[in-house]
């Protein structure tokens, strides 16, 4: 029924198990690594940012370093705050930890030179769908009892949700009678997925990439991955809210549209609705983008932001705070 080429797009799309674990096993054939030189296996997320890694350079030819705990970046945070400084948790995929840039050019390293009564920091994951930042906030992110915590949105992350086998296997949630049910955890480590493949059934792989190639053709995988993806984002909104910390959701789907509407455009609109739903702030940064164009600024416009773009995004958020009140609270 479904031809290579039709096996080789779902393998581009990535929203099968199956394809995706293939993907893996072909690329890490005769051995255990996860997916780059600083990850780790993890048993409640899947992968990790190893701690303490130095001066990388792994991917991208950038600079990669990590703290004892596996934040990106040399600087380390106790768990007690000081008192006297707002204290900003940024949690998301690669476009939050960075990658394509160095440590002093993410979004978070600029906003924290941005705001230097406040401490930012950057809890991003690459390659974690929401469902990864939701575990990774609940176990380690709320002990550093931020003020703030700011979630870089990116539309891609809701196919991760539906997933659990992406850059390597995770913990996946299933939304059941509206509420979210945590499935494949502990996540099996990587020498049981090797030893767990030749006994697996490639008719049953093939029957689950058939169930869903049809259920994206009639709507239904859409359906079912906005309602989870919803259900996930306000899981960590209230989880932000139940420690007392305000949640934002900033689009970085939508900043480089190059529309120059004034008011929100169609999917800046859905954007909203979905911040909305989840009684989250949201922000919107094309217009920064727009502007900085005018003025001759060279935006990336594939792949991950570069260095001005992540500037153009942490000046966004912090004019957004300043304008809000936040930069007030204590």
């Amino acid at each position: 029924m479904f031809s290579v080429k039709t096996i080789n797009e779902v393998i581009t799309k990535g929203r099968n198990d199956a394809t995706c674990r293939w993907e893996w096993l072909k690329t890490h054939e005769g051995g255990a690594q996860i997916y780059d030189s600083f990850k780790k296996y993890d048993p409640t997320k899947g992968w990790a940012v190893i701690p303490n890694v130095t001066n990388g350079p792994f991917v991208y030819h950038k600079i990669i370093n990590s703290n004892s705990k596996g934040l990106r970046g040399k600087v380390e945070y106790q768990y007690v705050k000081d008192v006297n400084k707002l204290r900003i948790l940024c949690i998301g995929d690669s476009f939050t930890f960075g990658d394509e840039v160095n440590d002093n050019e993410t979004y978070p390293f600029y906003l924290q030179e941005m705001l230097p009564q406040a401490e930012v920091i950057n809890m991003g994951v690459e390659g974690y769908g929401h469902d990864q930042v939701l575990i990774y906030l609940k176990e380690e992110g709320i002990k550093y009892k931020p003020d703030i915590i700011i979630l870089g949105f990116k539309y891609i992350d809701s196919d991760r949700d539906m997933l659990e086998f992406y850059d390597y296997a995770k913990p996946r949630f299933k939304l059941i009678n509206n509420k979210l049910k945590l499935c494949n955890s502990p996540v099996p480590s990587p020498e049981m997925t090797l030893i767990r493949e030749p006994w697996r059934s490639r008719f049953i792989d093939l029957l689950n990439i058939v169930k869903v190639e049809v259920s994206y053709k009639d709507g239904s995988y859409k359906k079912e991955k906005d309602n989870l993806t919803n259900a996930l984002l306000k899981e960590i909104a209230n989880t932000a809210k139940g420690i007392g910390a305000v949640p934002i959701i900033v689009d970085l789907d939508n900043l480089r549209d190059k529309d120059p509407a004034s008011n929100l455009t169609k999917s800046e609109r859905a954007f909203f609705v979905k911040c909305s739903s989840v009684t989250a702030n949201c922000v919107f940064l094309r217009q920064n983008i727009l502007a900085a164009r005018q003025l001759g600024v060279k935006i990336k416009e594939e792949g991950h932001f570069d260095a001005e773009t992540n500037q153009l995004v942490a000046s966004g958020i912090r004019n957004y705070l300043q304008k809000n009140g936040f930069l007030e609270r204590q």
